[in-house]
């Protein structure tokens, strides 16, 4: 099955047709030699439905419409300029507003295509100008960009966590376990946050540590535009930054599921694309303000207008938060039409919808793929195999990860999150791995995907944009010391499992 899945994905065939063509057909061909019940497949539609009313994964086109909202109304530019002009005077200074850019991006966007292009048109042509070496700049853009899939909030780690919580309970079954406990995405968003920050803390140091052994890869800009203060600087990166907080610190506080975040994400991406165009900015300023403190009143001072026992005071302060909601709408209405009018908020519309049906057409492709998988008796080949491994425990995790780690050769992460992990993962909880650090580690493992040539989605990304005197092989160079710092990472979170456990241990 699995030889068959990668033949007719690397012949250019639509991945979700591909993975589910591939398990009817050896569906029909388990039936036809008689080691398979085909009724099997009359479960097919309990997963789909299943799939479509799961409330965990409407977060990702919500969290998609945010980012791709930024990017079309190139708040996520102004960020990369305003930031390669504050470390411009420091050598590697451009090298490093690009990662520290790619990280505020990746927190508010999370969509690895957007940033690795935007920061292909921008920093890659500045840093060649400024005499950076051609494929360390290329290495540094590629790699920045993939940061959206560790740094919550992700379209990795909600699928991820997903998967995971599945694989999570059905392995306390087996346990004979049937007051299961479950694993949320603010669960597995919190334990991604310090490892995620501590890839940007490895990338940021491989570039100092070069700029000192070669400093001629990475000069000095020399230029009196180079530096702005911070008080210039501000206006551009803080309003991205109070985006994040609202986001994540709703989430990690357990104040709003990962959904009401993410709609948050959206509604705030939107007002802060119209703010920036200067149409009615004090009315969507007054309206942003307005739900700001409706969400902070309606927590502390939560009013319920149907009761029958309020008093008057109660009265006042539902009518002032009807106002505020008012206020609110007001604002948001002028925010999508002001959108609409500059052709905005359309092409950020079709881009989520285009990525939103692609990722729930290779999920819904994936769960057809895995139930033939286990009606062939595939899940027990995978649990004897891991058992049977050398090394107990440590020798069945590092065989997955070097597995995912080729796989990611070939192979998209969606595919590889709900096809291959949902038949490893039971097994590995059931050897007594903690599944939340074992998230950590499988999320740095497959954001490599995107960086391992031939088929890394950013090696591709960044192709499409980078000017012609870069080559394809130094593309591919530039990413290689990234894909070692990237394995570091992956051995730290392992040495070091309370970097992903502290975080969710605290708040959950």
């Amino acid at each position: 099955m699995f030889a068959v899945l990668m033949v007719a994905i690397l012949s250019g065939f639509p991945v979700a047709f591909s993975i589910a063509g591939t398990a009817i057909l050896f569906a029909f061909l388990g039936w036809f030699l008689g080691v398979m019940n085909i009724s099997l497949l009359g479960a097919m539609s309990q997963r789909i439905f299943g799939l479509l009313t799961n409330g965990v994964l409407i977060a990702i086109p919500l969290f998609v419409l945010m980012g791709a909202v930024l990017e079309k109304s190139r708040i996520a530019e102004d960020m990369l300029e305003t930031m390669g002009r504050s470390f411009g005077n420091l050598r590697g200074g451009l090298g490093l507003s690009v990662v520290l850019v790619g990280m505020l991006l990746a927190a508010s966007t999370g969509i690895v295509g957007a940033t690795v292009i935007a920061m292909g048109l921008i920093a890659l042509p500045t840093m060649l100008r400024a005499g950076y070496d051609s494929r360390l700049a290329a290495g540094i853009v590629c790699a920045s960009g993939t940061l959206g899939q560790i740094i919550p909030p992700s379209t990795l780690l909600i699928i991820l966590s997903d998967v995971v919580s599945n694989a999570y309970q059905q392995a306390q079954y087996e346990q004979g376990k049937f007051a299961i406990d479950t694993i949320s995405v603010g669960q597995i968003f919190a334990a991604a946050l310090l490892p995620g920050l501590t890839m940007v803390v490895l990338y940021i140091l491989y570039i100092l540590v070069r700029g000192v052994i070669r400093p001629g890869d990475l000069p000095v800009v020399e230029s009196s535009e180079a530096h702005l203060s911070l008080s210039k600087a501000l206006p551009a990166i803080l309003p991205a930054i109070l985006l994040i907080l609202a986001v994540l610190g709703a989430i990690l506080s357990g104040i709003a599921s990962p959904t009401e975040a993410a709609s948050v994400g959206g509604l705030g991406a939107i007002l802060m694309a119209a703010i920036k165009t200067g149409q009615f900015r004090k009315t969507m300023f007054l309206g942003t303000t307005s739900l700001v403190l409706l969400a902070i009143g309606a927590g502390l001072y939560p009013v319920r207008l149907q009761r029958s026992d309020l008093e008057v005071f109660d009265y006042v302060i539902g009518a002032g938060y009807v106002m505020l909601s008012l206020f609110g709408a007001i604002a948001i209405w002028l925010a999508i039409r002001s959108l609409i009018r500059r052709n905005t908020l359309q092409p950020a519309l079709n881009a989520t919808v285009s990525m939103t049906s692609m990722i729930f057409s290779t999920i819904l492709a994936a769960g057809i793929f895995s139930l033939v998988f286990i009606g062939l008796g595939g899940e027990e080949r995978v649990h004897s195999l891991l058992t049977d491994l050398p090394g107990g425990p440590t020798g069945a995790l590092l065989f997955c990860m070097l597995f995912i780690f080729v796989l990611g050769f070939f192979l998209d992460f969606v595919e590889i999150t709900v096809i291959v992990l949902p038949l490893v993962m039971p097994t590995l909880i059931l050897m007594g791995h903690d599944p939340v650090w074992l998230s950590v580690l499988i999320a740095i493992n497959l954001q490599t995907s995107f960086l391992t040539p031939p088929f890394g989605f950013s090696l591709f990304y960044l192709r499409g944009v980078a000017p012609k005197e870069i080559s394809t092989g130094q593309i591919y160079a530039g990413v290689a010391p990234f894909i070692l710092i990237q394995i570091v990472a992956v051995a730290i979170i392992w040495f070091l499992p309370q970097i992903a456990t502290l975080l969710p241990d605290l708040l959950f």
